[in-house]
């Protein structure tokens, strides 16, 4: 029988201008990153280590929200009314959300509408 394995945790600060905390902030917890406040030490930019999710913010929050729901996308489509196809392509940055389906969103996943914007 194979034996549940925990997934490794690795410690990682980020520097970067304090404007851009709240995106790096969400993208991260997106891929299931925690957030630890450091110190306010320089380094890299936010936009140099998260630029392949600079361009879809809405798409990776709305991801992130219904996983941490554990929600498929047909589940959330059933919940929300809207065609799991539509949440889909919002997900991957082909369609946007709109404050309707960011308010039904919102309910669903237990969030802010305003993360879906």
């Amino acid at each position: 029988m194979l034996e549940h394995m925990k997934k490794p945790h690795i410690n990682l600060t980020f520097y970067g201008p304090e404007d851009k905390k709240q995106l790096a902030v969400k993208l991260l917890q997106a891929i299931e990153f925690e957030l630890i406040d450091g110190g306010s030490q320089k380094g890299i930019s936010s936009d140099a280590v998260l630029s392949e999710f600079s361009d879809n913010v809405p798409g990776v929050c709305l991801k992130a929200a219904r996983e941490r729901e554990n929600l498929t996308q047909k589940q959330l489509s059933e919940r929300v009314g809207v065609p799991q196809r539509h949440i889909s392509e919002m997900e991957n940055g082909k369609r946007p959300i709109g404050k309707k389906n960011a308010k039904l969103f919102s309910r669903a996943l237990n969030v802010g509408y305003k993360i879906f914007l």
